[in-house]
């Protein structure tokens, strides 16, 4: 009983084994790729919380602490605008980072594969 408990056993994980290793990519390509995007959607959105880079956009025209003379307006300007230049480069910094992500996550299979296939030749 023992011996076709274990030779069942035994081929009912090497099936599921060449399943994994059939389905895998399948896996990174769709449903792997569709997680990370997410991800990294959530991963800039939280980024641009943390910069708030639309805050300072959307008040670039008004004065900071209610000096609404000319200088205290034209400081606030050029102030804010220091800000959103700062923080923009900095969002694009993580936006690019977020794009090498993606290109790294579709090429490294690919890479694999030709390490294997450069070290059997």
């Amino acid at each position: 009983m023992f011996s076709n408990s274990f030779i069942f056993y035994s081929l009912q994980i090497f099936i599921e084994l060449i399943g994994d290793v059939l389905y895998f990519p399948v896996w990174w390509y769709s449903r792997g790729l569709l997680n990370l995007i997410i991800g990294l959607k959530n991963f800039l959105l939280d980024k641009e919380k943390a910069l708030a880079l639309l805050v300072w956009i959307k008040n670039i025209f008004k004065p900071m602490y209610a000096q609404y003379d000319w200088q205290g307006m034209l400081i606030s300007f050029f102030m804010r605008l220091a800000q959103i230049i700062f923080r923009g480069l900095i969002m694009l910094f993580w936006l690019a980072f977020s794009l090498a992500v993606i290109i790294g996550w579709i090429l490294l299979p690919l890479l694999a594969v030709y390490e294997i296939i450069l070290q059997l030749i």
